[in-house]
């Protein structure tokens, strides 16, 4: 009894940080409520996002007050053409010891050693580049020269793209877009949420977020939350709704599962279910509950799903996007 009472007050605790986290990040950013809820819970879930939207709507600061308001370091890569891998994860330089009269190789870190990393239009680059991130985004160090660096916890990539130009760019393949718990396509903002921007913007004074946590308070809520129990009921519709996704499968022959079958080539991997069940545990701590829910899982299916299922030529013929796939799927479970 006195564990479920603990659970309850921890679970409070974090709601109330969580609350207070959000409405300090709000104080510079306009709208995109939505948007930063899920950022916040792919951060405590130890998940990266990928963030999609045209230029202009404020994804880099976002992410830089989001930094601010936890109060770890941030450092920023901006993606193009000519980057190559020892730009993001560091290079070795030959050091001279004049007292000793030898030289060696020192290793200088790069701007991914940091807590939260802004991979800023990641697609601009080539996947060799690309593919420098997913060590440091799956197993939390970095590989030179035969040694290995672990990163600082907590890490956190936040990657953009940009929607419309698409012309010189490098689609990120599956296997990274996979490394990615969420995918968010970040909006216009509203007639009334712009003019507010706009008023924010262009005075002498612009507001700035107090820290509200710290790398200690981060890793002691991340390791909470998977403490989080997961009902039976809820983690069998969890692995329905992911399976359902992939075409082809032996489950997947009845009518039930034709949408599949109908519109997708690819579905998700095993990798969609446990990024489910975790961010849904997180949302239910953030909102003071030690439990979690079906709800909770239809509310993150989309931001799961979108990019890790690849809808076919009859999809798109009728023009079905992946959102409308999965929400067909949904309806049938």
């Amino acid at each position: 009894m006195t564990k479920e009472v603990d659970s309850v007050e921890k679970a409070k605790a974090f709601s109330q940080q969580f609350t207070a986290l959000k409405s300090e990040i709000q104080k510079v950013i306009v709208g995109q409520e939505e948007i930063i809820e899920l950022l916040l819970v792919s951060l405590f879930s130890k998940g990266h996002c990928l963030l999609v939207g045209v230029p202009g709507l404020a994804k880099t600061l976002l992410i830089k007050t989001l930094s601010e308001a936890l109060d770890l370091d941030f450092n920023r890569i901006q993606f193009t053409p000519d980057l190559m891998p020892g730009d993001v994860t560091g290079t070795e330089v030959i050091e001279e010891n004049k007292e000793a009269g030898t030289k060696g190789f020192r290793f200088i870190k790069g701007p991914i050693f940091s807590n939260i990393l802004l991979a800023d239009e990641i697609n601009r680059t080539p996947p060799k580049t690309q593919s420098a991130l997913l060590e440091g985004m799956q197993e939390y160090h970095v590989t030179a020269s035969g040694k290995s660096y672990v990163l600082d916890q907590p890490f956190f990539v936040l990657a953009t793209q940009n929607p419309i130009e698409q012309e010189g760019t490098y689609p990120l393949p599956e296997a990274q877009l996979d490394r990615f718990m969420f995918q968010l396509w970040v909006d216009y903002p509203t007639f009334d949420q712009e003019k507010q921007i706009i008023t924010q913007t262009t005075s002498t004074t612009s507001p700035s977020p107090r820290p509200q946590m710290n790398k200690v308070d981060i890793l002691e809520y991340q390791q909470l939350i998977r403490e989080v129990p997961i009902p039976s009921s809820v983690l069998d519709f969890t692995v329905s709704l992911v399976s359902s996704t992939r075409p082809g499968a032996s489950y997947n022959k009845s009518d039930k599962h034709s949408i599949a079958n109908e519109f997708l080539s690819w579905g998700a991997g095993p990798r969609a279910s446990q990024n489910l069940i975790i961010a849904a545990k997180t949302k239910a701590l953030s909102e003071g509950r030690f439990n979690i829910t079906e709800d909770d899982i239809k509310y993150l299916a989309v931001p799961v799903l979108r990019h890790r299922i690849i809808p076919n030529y009859a999809a798109e013929a009728q023009g079905l996007s992946s959102v409308d796939i999965i929400d067909k799927i949904l309806n049938t479970l």
